[in-house]
């Protein structure tokens, strides 16, 4: 194989991943727990949070309500991990793209 065909093996390549990470940055993951769901961009922005139930909770219950927010966003964030691998994970093998 000639370098101008590695080349142009090299830049279809490199707009496969452009293209896969444009796919997942557009998507949208939700992470639960029991109280709380939230939103995340592929790009792990988070673009909405939902508290269920607000009437029914104290100020005592704040700190539970923190940790399950932790908890939700983790859940999607591992979500996004997830899709991220399994688009880009083919693209590993590769010496010197990452």
């Amino acid at each position: 194989m000639n370098i101008q065909a590695m080349m142009k093996q090299a830049q279809s390549l490199q707009r496969d991943m452009l293209n896969a990470k444009k796919e997942i940055d557009a998507m949208s993951f939700v992470g639960e727990s029991s109280l709380v769901k939230v939103t995340v961009s592929g790009d792990k922005k988070v673009t909405k949070v939902e508290i269920s139930n607000k009437d029914t909770l104290e100020s005592d219950d704040l700190d539970m309500l923190e940790d399950m927010i932790m908890v939700a966003l983790n859940d999607a964030f591992n979500k996004v991990d997830t899709e991220t691998e399994k688009k880009m994970g083919k693209f590993a093998n590769i010496p010197g793209l990452f």
